[in-house]
């Protein structure tokens, strides 16, 4: 992820995702994506839904060299669809 390339940096962040939903770890991940697929969304579209909440971590964490904060990331899983940003 360090060559700059937004669509492998996407990709990465996907496979997080399957790896967290797939785990089972945390629980609140699959959670989740189940949540979002009752509601209609696609398979795709929820793992994308869960990419925006932790690539808001991911981005304070390289931004700030702050540990992610497990608080924020569960409250932003718990809210979405809606993005976590919606209310800026």
């Amino acid at each position: 992820m360090t060559d700059g390339d937004p669509k492998k940096a996407g990709e990465t962040i996907l496979e997080v995702v399957d790896n967290q939903i797939n785990a089972n770890d945390p629980p609140l991940v699959k959670e989740t994506f189940n949540r979002l697929r009752k509601l209609g969304i696609s398979r795709r579209e929820s793992k994308k839904y869960i990419a925006c909440a932790l690539s808001v971590e991911i981005f304070d964490v390289v931004k700030n060299s702050n540990e992610i904060d497990y608080d924020r990331y569960f409250t932003n899983l718990q809210n979405l669809p809606e993005m976590p940003w919606d209310d800026e």
